[in-house]
């Protein structure tokens, strides 16, 4: 794998997005990678809890808009967005939240887009205290995908998820705890040993006991995942036809303010 490096020692894998230079943002070799790395870990029945961090500065930046789809267009000639999002981000996180053993999130830096939905559904969250979550969608004309639209309102609401998506602003670690979106924050200097004492501790516990609390929260929570992944992917392909969002990418490249027409 390019751009993840898999690590399993004493029934733990550690899954290292491995983009620093970019902040580990995702383009599409990055989607293939870590959706191979998902599915090595859920199939190696010597892996007994999961750990997904980032290298570098970042947990992840989101999706690299520099990648410009790779090539895949519609016959309109838009970025065919619902097609990555099938084919790569959504067997991804399904993959995560069905995974048969627990995973856990350790983010520090920027956790933005596509990043933040990575971190959200893995099961537990820890967070150095310079740490951030960004739904930066709305900031180029996009909407939530990657089904942050459904693991936001179901771990901190429906206002704060109207708030996250609405007006795309950092939420610092600390509030982020402070609206259950996460579980737990460190001091940064205390960040990795507490991720590796978390996981460990995981990795001995009763995995089939994970696995069951895992498909009651699912049960619960995320029947109707697919569904909703469904419905973010044709409504981002809907955004991806429109100015708004070709004057975003513009201005994010360019580093200059968007001006948005409503259109």
């Amino acid at each position: 794998m390019e751009t993840i490096d898999l690590q399993v020692a004493e029934g733990a894998a550690t899954i290292l997005l491995n983009r620093p230079d970019s902040l580990n943002a995702w383009n599409k070799q990055f989607g293939v990678d870590l959706l191979e790395a998902v599915r090595r870990v859920t199939d190696d029945d010597a892996v007994r809890a999961v750990c997904i961090r980032g290298a570098g500065r970042a947990f992840s930046s989101g999706a690299d808009l520099r990648d410009g789809g790779a090539g895949d267009l519609t016959p309109e000639g838009h970025p065919d967005v619902r097609k990555r999002l099938h084919e790569l981000y959504h067997p991804i996180i399904e993959g995560i939240r069905h995974m048969p053993k627990p995973v856990l999130a350790a983010v520090h830096g920027p956790a933005v887009g596509i990043g933040c939905s990575l971190a959200l559904c893995c099961d537990l969250i820890v967070a150095s205290e310079s740490a951030y979550f960004l739904l930066a969608f709305v900031n180029i004309g996009l909407v939530p995908d990657g089904g942050s639209s459904l693991l936001v309102p179901s771990r901190a609401g429906f206002s704060r998820a109207a708030e996250m998506a609405m007006l795309g602003e950092r939420v610092p670690a600390s509030r982020a705890q402070e609206w259950g979106l996460i579980n737990r924050v460190v001091a940064d200097d205390a960040f990795d040993d507490e991720v590796l004492s978390l996981t460990q501790r995981l990795a001995a516990g009763p995995t089939r006991s994970y696995a069951g609390t895992k498909r009651q929260l699912n049960n619960w929570l995320y029947r109707g995942m697919s569904e909703q992944l469904g419905l973010e992917a044709d409504i981002q392909q809907e955004m991806a036809a429109t100015g708004d969002f070709a004057e975003g990418v513009t201005a994010f490249l360019q580093k200059r303010a968007a001006g948005f027409q409503g259109a």
